[in-house]
């Protein structure tokens, strides 16, 4: 059984806990990561102390933070973002688009947005524009337009062929069980 150690956070650590809080965490992650980092410090009766004026500073950090999110929402509402992939004649796709993918075409258009915010619950494997969420500082969600599109000219014809082909089969079947 591994032994927990109170440590008062000085920055914000994802899965643990906001500046200003006190956290139990095990001892190893304490001591291996967050006390070399200077990410927190064992809790004493300093700790205590600095523990309000820790809280005053977090709560002016996240309401300037949560301003700026809301603000990068709405910007980020317009954005389309376009990719191009590899299709067969048919208009499969041979690979997906990531939520690194998406992250990088982010970037790429100017916006500080990392691949763990990219909320993609499963790759994007067909052609089309798709709704993906972005998680921005404080909890403010944003949705940004993907469009995946293909590298060559699809052949429609031989797709509306071959719908054709199966309606008939189709009509085929149910005119003997008509009878």
């Amino acid at each position: 059984m591994q032994k927990k150690t109170k440590v008062l956070l000085l920055k914000d650590v994802r899965n643990v806990g906001r500046m200003g809080e006190i956290a139990s965490v095990r001892a190893g992650f304490a001591r291996n990561f967050l006390l070399p980092f200077g990410h927190a410090d064992i809790v004493s009766a300093k700790a205590y102390r600095i523990q309000v004026k820790l809280q005053e500073e977090r709560a002016k950090v996240a309401a300037s933070d949560k301003v700026e999110a809301e603000k990068l929402a709405v910007e980020l509402k317009d954005v389309v973002l376009k990719t191009v992939t590899k299709v067969d004649i048919a208009g499969h796709m041979y690979g997906s688009v990531s939520s690194l993918d998406v992250a990088k075409m982010l970037v790429e258009h100017g916006y500080q947005i990392e691949r763990r915010d990219v909320m993609l619950p499963h790759a994007i494997k067909k052609l089309g524009v798709h709704k993906v969420e972005v998680r921005l500082k404080e909890g403010v969600i944003a949705f940004v337009q993907v469009e995946v599109l293909p590298d060559r000219v699809i052949h429609v014809a031989a797709k509306e062929q071959k719908q054709e082909v199966q309606a008939e089969e189709a009509s085929q079947e149910e005119t003997p069980a008509q009878e």
